[in-house]
């Protein structure tokens, strides 16, 4: 898979008119070499020549945990890492830099390559990401798979006098026992912390009459997932299920309009046309959804202005939310994958708001 990626890489490199690739931290290392760094200062980068062998530079510490294809280099704590990847760059040129390579790394490498011409390669490492191969759509499936469990457990816990902290580690637990070998996020907002799409959980206590945003993704075969489902414990607050009922219609006509050539600003106002006949168009804050893949965000975004044409293959969220500053929030998200003839939604658990004590 490896030697396919890096073959198909160096196609878009030429494309471009780029002589070089270098990737550090982030998931176009993994994608092209099958391993994830750490984020340590000390620098791990994939060199991709143009022509000529692909290599990765890592500290030596770090060289046992290495299982890749590509050809390995060692650096020890005395040498000079970047004079080391510099070698493996050409003098002159244009050389492409992922989009999450530190800057004081950037910075040490041009220093010595005053000659060459640095761009961001997150576009060429966009197009080749954003349409995922058969293992990929397994993975998020899994993935996806797993977080419905979390998703399904939850309407057994009691809510009701525990803290959204208190919440957010019972969702972080029930996420790795699912078989997630990570969590990326356990986002738990009660009552008027709804209304913030991003709400970190403090310690304030979730009482009845409370409408709950749970939002919570990690990690599995490295691959992401990221579900959001609505509790309420017991009566719902006034005007709450109205507005519910417009949400589940919202999201449901944008995952109905995913299919291969349907511009993502077009699903997006699947959703939002539906939200804003309503009423509730000005608390409808954010995009309808975002790409997912190695990383929890990715292309393609579905958003209004976007019109890149969904292909058989890209997966991402549809997440519509509906947010009223000082008396509760709503969304409802579900991973999809477009098919060769429409989609496949990769969250099967209900979508229907769920009453717990």
């Amino acid at each position: 898979m490896t030697p396919d990626r890096i073959t198909a890489a160096r196609s878009a490199m030429r494309e471009r008119g780029i002589d070089a690739l270098v990737v550090s931290v982030g998931s176009d290392l993994p994608y092209l070499a099958g391993y994830r760094a750490m984020p340590l200062e000390r620098i791990t980068a994939l060199v991709v020549p143009e022509s000529g062998d692909a290599v990765l530079f890592v500290p030596e510490l770090e060289a046992s945990r290495v299982s890749t294809s590509v050809e390995v280099s060692s650096w020890t704590e005395t040498e000079d890492p970047f004079g080391l990847i510099a070698d493996a760059l050409p003098a002159t040129g244009t050389i492409a830099v992922g989009d999450q390579m530190w800057a004081s790394f950037l910075i040490a490498i041009q220093e010595r390559l005053p000659g060459a011409r640095f761009v961001d390669a997150e576009p060429m490492m966009a197009s080749l990401r954003i349409v995922k191969d058969a293992s990929e759509i397994a993975a998020l499936r899994a993935a996806g798979h797993a977080a419905d469990t979390v998703a399904d457990h939850l309407g057994e816990v009691r809510f009701s006098g525990r803290t959204e902290q208190e919440l957010s580690r019972i969702v972080a637990d029930l996420l790795l026992a699912s078989g997630h070998d990570s969590v990326s996020f356990a986002i738990v907002a009660s009552g008027p912390n709804g209304a913030s799409p991003h709400h970190e959980a403090t310690g304030r206590v979730v009482e009845p009459g409370d409408a709950v945003v749970v939002d919570f993704g990690g990690r599995m075969r490295g691959y992401g997932s990221d579900t959001t489902r609505m509790y309420v414990v017991g009566e719902p607050p006034r005007g709450f299920v109205d507005a519910y009922r417009v949400l589940e219609a919202a999201q449901d006509a944008a995952v109905r309009s995913v299919r291969p050539g349907v511009g993502a600003a077009s699903i997006d106002a699947a959703a939002r046309t539906i939200i804003e006949n309503a009423g509730y168009g000005e608390a409808f804050i954010h995009r309808t959804g975002h790409g997912i893949g190695l990383d929890a965000h990715e292309q393609p975004y579905i958003v209004a202005g976007n019109e890149t044409a969904i292909e058989a293959g890209m997966a991402f969220s549809i997440e519509p939310g509906i947010y009223l500053p000082g008396r509760w929030g709503m969304r409802i998200e579900d991973i999809v994958v477009a098919t060769t003839d429409g989609v496949e939604r990769l969250n099967r658990s209900s979508r229907s708001l769920r009453v717990v004590e």
